[in-house]
């Protein structure tokens, strides 16, 4: 028995309407199949032209190794020419993946394939985030400091996301003052006698292809695995819900400053102690 999981909605198509009146108020995230067939990157974007047009830019990596106290917030495992990446993708499973790599800044010409769509949320022009990953590479569960409206559009090979809302926090081995679970849980196969509070969460399943868009509600908890070797484009929108974005602030502002004045007074005493405190809150709700 795996996890209580139900497939995200999937719709050929949308309106604004329909979108905001069915996904964005009630929240309920959704697969949109054909929404970016008119854009050049529909057609253009492949982990091949990837190379070509960023092959010498040198990437930062990040790979499944658990958090220690000594890095910095999203730093970086390891770094690699964009070509020699692309290489050991196709080469062989790797569990090195590119985050937040921020196009704009990078390949500025990239930003011609694509126009922000109208969804009836103002989308953050500034920040549309390119994620690649090997076979079987994946993210640990976890959701965005700024609890935005995410939409992700997947190119090249297949990626599966598991999605939770704020609401399953309490079964779901959340560390405190932390954006993620327990980095040992295995959400693709979890164990249920190790980790039995998940056999109470609720969420989402949902199986992307190329050109498929998932919209993501306002903080909801996110695991992505790459099943096989590609990419993804994330466009963002602010939290509206007022609860949602002061939580978005205070994360930015207080959580993050917390956490980096610990680790530096406690070391890897601080990160030991929100790992065991993650399973002692959760214990009650299992």
């Amino acid at each position: 028995m795996g996890l209580n999981l139900q497939e995200v909605k999937r719709v050929k198509t949308i309106t604004k309407k329909d979108f905001i009146k069915n996904y964005f108020k009630p929240q309920i995230p959704v697969v949109i199949e054909k929404f970016i067939e008119d854009w050049p990157a529909y057609n253009k974007w492949s982990l091949e032209y990837m190379k070509e047009v960023a092959g010498d830019k040198t990437v930062p990596l990040y790979d499944d190794r658990p958090v220690d106290y000594k890095e910095g917030f999203n730093e970086p495992h390891a770094t690699m020419k964009m070509h020699e990446y692309i290489d050991l993708l196709r080469k062989e499973p790797t569990r090195y993946r590119i985050f937040l790599w921020n196009i704009l800044k990078e390949v500025p010409k990239l930003q011609n394939d694509f126009s922000y769509p109208d969804f009836g949320l103002k989308l953050m022009k500034g920040l549309p985030m390119l994620f690649f990953g090997g076979e079987d590479s994946y993210t640990f569960m976890h959701y965005d400091i700024d609890l935005a409206n995410i939409f992700h559009f997947h190119f090249e090979g297949k990626k599966q996301c598991i999605l939770f809302d704020q609401k399953q926090s309490k079964y779901l081995y959340k560390i405190p003052n932390s954006l993620i679970t327990r980095e040992d849980i295995d959400f693709s196969n979890p164990d249920f006698d190790k980790w039995p509070a998940l056999q109470k969460a609720k969420g989402y399943v949902a199986n992307l292809e190329h050109g498929n868009v998932l919209y993501m509600p306002e903080g909801y908890w996110h695991y992505m695995r790459y099943v096989t070797p590609g990419f993804s484009m994330s466009l963002r929108a602010v939290a509206r819900n007022p609860v949602n974005f002061s939580k978005a602030v205070y994360n930015i502002v207080v959580m993050r400053a917390i956490d980096s004045v610990m680790r530096r007074v406690r070391g890897q005493k601080w990160i030991d102690w929100k790992n065991e405190y993650a399973i002692k809150r959760t214990s009650k709700y299992a």
